[in-house]
């Protein structure tokens, strides 16, 4: 009689065991889908607030000019943001899935902790063995959430200078002036300037003989800079009228006059030729003479 007591008990264990544990099973499927649903659905708003994110503005004239010319943010604006997206989604989709598929597991009795120790020691030794490619990746995340540099951007690493032509979570491909094309790890980026990002100045001096007057090469100058900002294509490059700042330096008898010009990012090379171009027109019309330089080696018949 025990012995049929005790089948009894086992076969009803048995079958509240093949109709709960499926339930389980389908609920805990059913939630995993549901919250991932959720977290995906709040990962893609943040992504649109962050697509839709306006910057602060310059007013006037500079902000106008740095709207025309800064055309392409919005749209690196919105890659950085997919991108970022997609991270977030796969991430959360390992995490939810993963640890729904560890609950149906232990619903079904198997053993979970030599699976747990096993995959713990892998982790380990993985990250040992890869932790400078684990390294890359986060920095390449953290890169592009900061919007450190994008695609087109003059930047320098500390060990080449050059354009931003692809940007991915492990590496950073940049061409310098040469033609040369440099691949560098995210990881081992410890600094980085990034000239193309806001406005550019640019640190135009003249040099002239100490003899000559100041006062009248400084209205010269002051001249070349107002026809400069006032003619296309030049004025839609500045920001703002370039200003003849003064005297900047007295030595080997030449005095420098600086001119400063605040331009659209990238642009500043060229507006610095055209100044240096129109000063010296200007200068030799206006009869203002430039430093003589000492001739180099012995003079003849000495």
């Amino acid at each position: 009689m025990p012995i049929r007591l005790a089948a009894t008990d086992q076969q009803q264990s048995t079958l509240e065991w093949a109709v709960g544990a499926p339930l389980m099973i389908l609920c805990i499927i059913i939630g995993a889908v549901v919250l991932r649903w959720l977290v995906v659905r709040a990962i893609d708003r943040a992504v649109q607030a962050m697509e839709h994110r306006s910057r602060p503005e310059r007013s006037g004239r500079a902000g106008r000019v740095l709207r025309q010319a800064t055309g392409l943010d919005s749209q690196r604006r919105k890659q950085r943001a997919a991108t970022m997206g997609s991270v977030l989604r796969s991430v959360a989709t390992i995490i939810i899935f993963g640890v729904a598929a560890l609950t149906v597991m232990a619903r079904l009795g198997v053993p979970l902790a030599p699976l747990l120790a096993s995959a713990g020691v892998g982790g380990v030794a993985l990250g040992f063995g890869a932790q400078s490619l684990v390294k890359d990746f986060l920095s390449g995340i953290f890169m592009i959430m900061e919007d450190q540099y994008g695609v087109g951007d003059v930047v320098d690493t500390g060990e080449t200078v050059g354009t931003v032509e692809e940007v991915t979570l492990r590496v950073t491909r940049i061409r310098d002036f040469e033609g040369v094309v440099w691949y560098i790890r995210n990881g081992e980026i410890l600094r980085i300037g990034n000239k193309s990002q806001g406005y550019a100045t640019t640190y135009i001096d003249i040099p002239i003989a100490v003899d000559q007057p100041v006062e009248k090469a400084l209205r010269v100058l002051r001249t070349v800079a107002a026809d400069v900002d006032d003619e296309s294509p030049w004025k839609e490059r500045l920001l703002e009228e370039p200003v003849v700042a003064g005297v900047q330096e007295m030595s080997n008898g030449s005095v420098t006059l600086r001119i400063v010009a605040t331009c659209v990012p990238n642009e500043q090379y060229g507006v610095a030729r055209e100044i240096r171009e129109r000063a010296k027109m200007a200068l030799d019309e206006a009869g203002v003479r430039g430093p003589q330089l000492p001739p180099y080696g012995p003079s003849i018949g000495t």
